[in-house]
C-alpha cells in the first residue's frame, strides 16, 4: 500500500475514534476498513487522532503519558508491553479540581508520577537511560491521570491493545501535584506511592514499580518518540505510569495519592 492511502486510512481511522467518542460508544478493536495490523499504524492514526482532537478543541499537545510500566497494570489488561499517548493542554487540572463523570463512558483514574522537562532533549539519536535524561528533568509531581476505557472488556483487551494506543492510550486528562525539584534517583525509586478514595486506602506501590525507575519510564519514552520523529522539548510533561492499579470513581468521591517525597494530588467527581 501506497504510504498516501496509509496516511487516508490513518485519518479515516481517526475520524471513526472521534465519531465513537462523541457518541460514548463502547470500547473495543477497531474493525474493517479500519483494521490495525501493527504498531506503526497503530501511532500513524493516535498522530491523526491527537491532530484532530488539537482543532476540534482548540488545544494543543504538551507531553506524553506512558501506560502499562507495571505488573500490576500489564497483569490487569494482560498485555506485556508499554504503549503511549499525548497529554492535551485543556485537559490539565490543578489538585483539588472537580471533574465530571458524565463527561465520560466509564472514568478511570491512575495513579503516578509525572516529570516536566527542563530542556529540550537533542535530537541528536541518543539512546536515553535514567542517568542520562536525569539533567533534563525540571521537576517531579505527584499526578492523577483521568481516563475513560468507555466500558471495555478486559478479557478481549490484549487482543485490542493496539486501538487503545490508536486511541491515544485513553488519556482525557492529568492533575498535577505542586512541583518539586532536587531529588535524587534514589529517592525516586523507593518512594512510596498509596492511592485513596474518600480518605481511605485503595492500593499502594513505589517508584520501582514503573519498569523499574520512574526515571527508566522517561527514558522508554523519550527513546519512543525519537524513534517517531518526535522528541521531548522544554516545559512537556510526561507521566511514567500508574503505581497502582486503575481505579473507577463515581460521582461524589474524592480520589487521592500521597507520594512519599513528592507530595499529594487529589480530584474530586461530580
Amino acid at each position: 500500500m501506497r504510504a498516501g492511502n496509509d496516511e487516508e486510512r490513518a485519518a479515516a481511522a481517526a475520524r471513526e475514534l472521534v465519531r465513537q467518542h462523541r457518541m460514548k460508544e463502547r470500547f473495543g478493536a477497531l474493525p474493517p476498513p479500519w483494521t490495525i495490523e501493527d504498531e506503526t499504524f497503530a501511532y500513524a492514526v493516535q498522530d491523526q487522532f491527537v491532530r484532530e482532537l488539537e482543532r476540534l478543541r482548540g488545544t494543543r499537545t504538551c507531553g506524553y503519558k506512558i501506560a502499562l510500566t507495571t505488573p500490576a497494570m500489564r497483569q490487569m489488561v494482560g498485555f506485556h508491553d508499554s504503549i503511549s499517548g499525548r497529554l492535551l493542554q485543556d485537559r490539565m487540572f490543578a489538585s483539588g479540581s472537580t471533574i465530571q463523570a458524565a463527561d465520560h463512558r466509564r472514568l478511570l483514574i491512575e495513579f503516578e508520577i509525572a516529570f516536566r522537562m527542563a530542556r529540550d532533549l537533542p535530537a541528536d539519536g541518543s539512546h536515553w537511560n535514567r542517568e542520562s535524561i536525569l539533567p533534563y528533568v525540571d521537576c517531579a509531581h505527584a499526578a492523577l491521570e483521568i481516563a475513560d476505557d468507555r466500558d471495555a472488556d478486559y478479557r478481549q483487551l490484549a487482543g485490542a491493545i493496539l486501538t487503545v494506543a490508536a486511541d491515544n492510550a485513553w488519556n482525557e486528562g492529568l492533575v498535577l501535584g505542586e512541583p518539586v525539584s532536587g531529588f535524587s534517583a534514589g529517592q525516586l525509586a523507593a518512594a512510596a506511592g498509596v492511592a485513596s478514595m474518600d480518605g481511605r486506602e485503595v492500593g499502594r506501590g513505589t517508584g520501582a514499580d514503573v519498569l523499574g525507575h520512574p526515571l527508566d519510564a522517561l527514558a522508554w519514552l523519550a527513546n519512543h518518540v525519537q524513534q517517531r520523529g518526535l522528541a521531548l522539548a522544554a516545559g512537556h510533561l510526561v507521566t511514567t505510569g500508574s503505581l497502582v492499579t486503575s481505579k473507577f470513581p463515581a460521582a461524589g468521591n474524592t480520589v487521592g495519592f500521597d507520594v512519599e517525597g513528592l507530595g499529594s494530588v487529589s480530584v474530586h467527581v461530580a
